[in-house]
C-alpha cells in the first residue's frame, strides 16, 4: 500500500500510483478499483479526476513524458552532434523509459497527452532535423518514422515476455525451432529476433535512420 495515503488526492498522485501498480499487475489488471485500493480511497473519489480508464491512461502517459522531458533537459545533446546520432540516442532513450514500466509501450501508444510537456522535446527533435537540412515536412515524417518503429518494437518486446514480475513466460526457442524444422529460415529467425533485443533494436533503428537519410533528406 502507498505510504502517501494522507496526501491530497490529485491527478498526478493518482497517475504515480497507477504507474507503480502497473508494474505489479500489468495493463489488463490495472483498474480504477485497484488503484483506489492502492491509494486507500473509495473508487468514486477517482472519478472526480478521471471519467474512465482511458482518461487515466492519458495522464499516465503524460507523467511518463514529463519524466522523459526532465531527463532530456538534464542531459542535453552537444551542439555539434550528428543528427543521426541524436535521433538514435533520443529513440533509445524513449525505449529505455517505456521499458521501465510493465506494458509501458501499450500505455504510451495512442494516448492523448494532458499537458504540453511533450512540446519542447518534440520541438528539439524536429529542430535537430531541420538544422541538418531536412525540410519541415520531411523532418516531421523522419521523426514519426523513427518514433513509430520504437513504439512498435517495445510493444512486441514487452508482449513476448518474459513477464518482468515473475521472470516466466516468453518463447522456448528450442521448442519453436523443433516445430519449424521444415522451415529452416523461419526457425532461425526466432533466435535472431527474440534473443539480444538490445542489439536487435539498435540494428533496426540504424536501418530506419539510414532509410530516412536516403529518402527524406
Amino acid at each position: 500500500m502507498s505510504t502517501e495515503r494522507r496526501a491530497p488526492l490529485d491527478r498526478r498522485r493518482v497517475a504515480d500510483a497507477a504507474l507503480r501498480l502497473l508494474d505489479e499487475v500489468g495493463l489488463e489488471g490495472l483498474t480504477l478499483r485497484a488503484i483506489a485500493k492502492e491509494l486507500d480511497v473509495k473508487a468514486p473519489a477517482l472519478y472526480w479526476h478521471f471519467k474512465d480508464k482511458q482518461a487515466l491512461l492519458d495522464e499516465m502517459a503524460t507523467e511518463m513524458m514529463r519524466r522523459m522531458a526532465a531527463e532530456l533537459t538534464a542531459d542535453p545533446e552537444t551542439p555539434d552532434a550528428d543528427w543521426r546520432e541524436t535521433l538514435f540516442r533520443r529513440m533509445s532513450g524513449l525505449r529505455a523509459h517505456l521499458l521501465r514500466h510493465r506494458d509501458g509501450a501499450k500505455v504510451y501508444a495512442g494516448t492523448r497527452f494532458t499537458d504540453l510537456s511533450y512540446a519542447e522535446p518534440m520541438e528539439a527533435n524536429l529542430r535537430t532535423l531541420v538544422e541538418a537540412g531536412f525540410a519541415p515536412d520531411a523532418a516531421a515524417r523522419a521523426w514519426f518514422t523513427a518514433y513509430s518503429y520504437t513504439i512498435g518494437f517495445v510493444i512486441e518486446e514487452q508482449a513476448m515476455g518474459p513477464d518482468p514480475a515473475t521472470g516466466t513466460g516468453g518463447y522456448d526457442l528450442d521448442a519453436r525451432a523443433d516445430r519449424l524444422a521444415a522451415h529452416p529460415l523461419a526457425a532461425e529467425s526466432g533466435r535472431v529476433v527474440l534473443q539480444n533485443r538490445d542489439r536487435g533494436f539498435e540494428a533496426g533503428l540504424r536501418a530506419v535512420i539510414a532509410g530516412v537519410a536516403a529518402t527524406l533528406l
